[in-house]
């Protein structure tokens, strides 16, 4: 894959991926809207979050690591992918069907394991009733992940990308529509989640098989492709357990605080907006790309496309870094306030995504920097990674809380970011030379930085303009148009003249991608 096949790709995932978050957060300001920050929001945030940490830990963590360079070489080779494939669905399956039982007759334990703080008021009962309705979406959405993986692995990536949409596009037109109809939101918010598993499943499915990729379900069995499977899967579950049990903790602290958790939450949904569109796309691009590349001794290749995966990463994410850091409360105010959410819940949650912001860059780097290591196969060392990470999250969430309440899951969420990154580039180095950043990566990375901050100081200085406006009614929504549009005006400009970046070299990808 050339690097602007790369670039391409990027794109696709990333076009997709904007549309999902997007979609995202409109759905989070519907919830907010008509829920707003309580005990049921709460409860909500904490049911849902429980599937779809268990999806990261097998699904997304184990099979994004293990399933998908396997999958890619056999394909590659042209050595019984689709038997492969098959074995690893049906395996996936049969845990997952054992995993949803198991939850659901102990989801109380469950929930007072991720959310001790809900124990003896109407949140812990809640969220045992939402978690029970909502749990079986692991099944659906983690079967579709693996089928994702095999359109990735083929260089198929919009159904994959497209799927989430459903998941946001059924949840806001449910609750829309329960809301006209007067009757209960939060009942119909949780039953749709695991229609829209469904959904999802049955899009990628019918996207394979057009594909030609047909994975068939049949009766599991531990084959010796499995078992090198599994060994390779445990350590990359380890590790997305890691990062789970970082969410859980910072969730623990926050359940001890009056809508925390609802706060948190909804400050995790903007900042995810850029790590998902940049991340996301790059490291489910990249990864199937390193694997090839490395099963045909292509080094000078594989460097290429790190360093163009890491330069895009940080031309995209930086900027939105420093606008979330610089002009937080204008964007939630505008995005979050209204019906049920006041402004002092703005305040807080802005408050939370600055913080976030601070650690945007480190999220990122992180989908970039893993491949390195999953695409040798190599899920152990990012495991013990993150495990200091668990440990510096745990540390910081837990000693921070008694002096500076409930922000400190989000310091210790940035810290534990950028101490993996660290540890990260420094395992990294003895993996030989597609690791090392070429010249051109060095020449732009300072002047990225310099565009970001002269666009940082020209958001700062058009809020400061717009300050009034961004309060008044109807009109808010205009003057945020206006400062978003200055923002990426500016870096645009910023980034052109001082050589950041080449816009025609946008320009060409979107052609190749239409072509």
């Amino acid at each position: 894959m050339r690097p602007i096949r790369l670039l391409t790709g990027v794109l696709t995932v990333g076009v997709w991926t904007l549309l999902s978050r997007v979609l995202g957060l409109v759905r989070e300001i519907v919830i907010l809207a008509l829920i707003g920050p309580g005990p049921v929001m709460d409860a909500f945030v904490a049911a849902f979050r429980l599937p779809n940490m268990f999806r990261r830990f097998f699904a997304e963590g184990a099979f994004n690591a293990a399933f998908v360079p396997m999958f890619s070489k056999r394909l590659e080779a042209d050595e019984s992918p689709l038997d492969f494939g098959s074995s690893a669905l049906s395996g996936l399956g049969f845990v997952l069907l054992i995993l949803s039982a198991v939850a659901m007759i102990f989801m109380p334990a469950l929930v007072y394991a991720t959310a001790e703080g809900f124990a003896g008021d109407e949140r812990f009962d809640l969220t045992v009733a939402f978690g029970r309705v909502m749990f079986p979406y692991i099944l659906f959405i983690s079967l579709a992940a693996l089928l994702s993986g095999a359109l990735n692995a083929s260089g198929r990536f919009a159904a994959a990308a497209a799927a989430p949409v459903l998941l946001n596009v059924l949840v806001i037109g449910g609750m829309v529509a329960a809301s006209a109809a007067g009757g209960a939101v939060i009942d119909v918010l949780v039953w749709t989640v695991p229609v829209a598993g469904v959904a999802q499943l049955a899009l990628v499915w019918i996207a394979a098989e057009r594909a030609g990729l047909r994975l068939r379900p049949r009766r599991p069995r531990l084959t010796p492709e499995m078992r090198d499977l599994v060994r390779i899967a445990v350590p990359a579950a380890l590790a997305g357990g890691v990062m789970q049990i970082n969410l859980l903790v910072g969730q623990q602290v926050a359940s001890n605080f009056d809508k925390a958790v609802g706060w948190l939450y909804a400050a995790d949904r903007l900042y995810q907006l850029p790590l998902g569109v940049v991340g996301i796309a790059v490291g489910i691009v990249l990864l199937p790309d390193l694997s090839r590349r490395l099963k045909a001794g292509d080094d000078a290749g594989g460097r290429a496309a790190f360093s163009r995966a890491t330069e895009i990463s940080i031309a995209l994410t930086l900027p939105a870094a420093v606008a979330l850091i610089v002009v937080p409360l204008p964007v939630v105010s505008v995005l979050y306030q209204r019906g049920a959410t006041s402004a002092a819940d703005s305040q807080a949650i802005a408050l939370a995504v600055a913080i976030y912001g601070l650690g945007l860059p480190a999220f990122v780097l992180q989908k970039t920097l893993q491949p390195l290591f999953f695409a040798r196969e190599d899920t152990k060392t990012p495991f013990r990674y993150a495990l200091v990470s668990m440990i510096v999250n745990a540390a910081l969430a837990i000693g921070l809380a008694p002096a500076l309440g409930w922000v400190a899951p989000a310091i210790a969420t940035t810290a534990a970011g950028w101490a993996m990154v660290v540890l990260l580039a420094l395992g990294a180095r003895r993996l030989g030379p597609v690791v090392r950043l070429d010249d051109r990566f060095r020449r732009r990375l300072p002047r990225i930085a310099l565009a970001s901050i002269v666009m940082g100081a020209a958001l700062w200085g058009t809020m400061v303009a717009l300050g009034p406006l961004l309060d008044r009614g109807g009109v808010r929504y205009l003057a945020l148009v206006v400062l978003i549009g200055v923002g990426i005006g500016i870096y645009g400009i910023a980034g052109q003249l001082v050589g950041a970046f080449r816009l025609s070299e946008f320009r060409d990808a979107v052609r190749r991608r239409r072509g």
